[in-house]
């Protein structure tokens, strides 16, 4: 049987006195990728947040590659785990050069091979090397995606958390990152928890989604009923017809 690698049970997160997500369970096996899909403030990024320790306020149970996860930011974990955000350029420091950005998660983490590691991972997110000490406002939106994706990657997590990380680009750039995104995952073998509210990228790039509504899931399926526009829930089904899909009998 294959290993879960994102476990949540009963999930339940608020920011301050307001409750946002309500008790979420579902599971994501090892090697899948698996999509939230739902409106903006369903609560799909919470999810997220609270995976990596930045929405600390939740009860209910949390579990990645078999560890149970605390409340609070984890440098351990950032070696299983790792985050790639929707604006590469508010993610990437403006006054670092791609070089200095790539190499810091090994500083922090005290690996050495920085110069080896860091042109590996520019070849591996497709950037050529002449791109290693330019600073972000000299890339274009695309490039500074692929850059937040290499350096997602210097620690070699086996999870990856990816929250609309095509939504902030042109339609021609979106295409490419999501190929660069399936041909990571096929290569590394990597497991995906994305966040998208954008159907199409679930089909291309995922095995499942779950669908969210006022922060609680409303429906799990696979991804092919939602080629086939075979979705249970009437909400699942609205942003399936939304999407400009055809539906099918549920």
């Amino acid at each position: 049987m294959t290993q879960a690698a994102i476990e949540l049970e009963n999930l339940s997160i608020s920011y301050g006195k307001t409750p946002v997500v309500h008790d979420v369970t579902f599971s994501v096996a090892e090697g899948e990728s698996f999509a939230l899909v739902g409106e903006s403030g369903s609560g799909k990024s919470t999810i997220l947040r609270a995976i990596t320790g930045l929405a600390p306020d939740w009860t209910g149970r949390i579990a990645v590659l078999g560890a149970p996860r605390g409340h609070a930011p984890d440098r351990a974990f950032a070696k299983t785990c790792q985050m790639v955000f929707q604006d590469p350029y508010g993610s990437i420091h403006p006054r670092k050069t791609v070089d200095d950005c790539l190499a810091e998660p090994l500083a922090v983490h005290g690996i050495g091979g920085r110069d080896q590691r860091v042109r590996d991972m520019l070849a591996a997110v497709g950037l050529d090397q002449r791109f290693r000490f330019r600073f972000p406002h000299q890339l274009s939106g695309g490039q500074r995606q692929r850059v937040a994706i290499a350096r997602a990657l210097m620690l070699e997590p086996r999870v990856m958390l990816l929250d609309e990380p095509t939504s902030a680009l042109d339609v021609s750039v979106q295409a490419e990152i999501l190929n660069l995104l399936k041909k990571l995952r096929r290569e590394q073998g990597l497991t995906y928890l994305m966040v998208t509210h954008n159907l199409p990228v679930v089909s291309f790039l995922c095995d499942r989604l779950a669908v969210m509504r006022h922060g609680r899931v409303v429906e799990i399926a696979d991804a092919e009923a939602l080629k086939t526009g075979r979705l249970a829930d009437p909400y699942s089904r609205e942003l399936y017809a939304a999407s400009g899909g055809t539906l099918q009998p549920a």
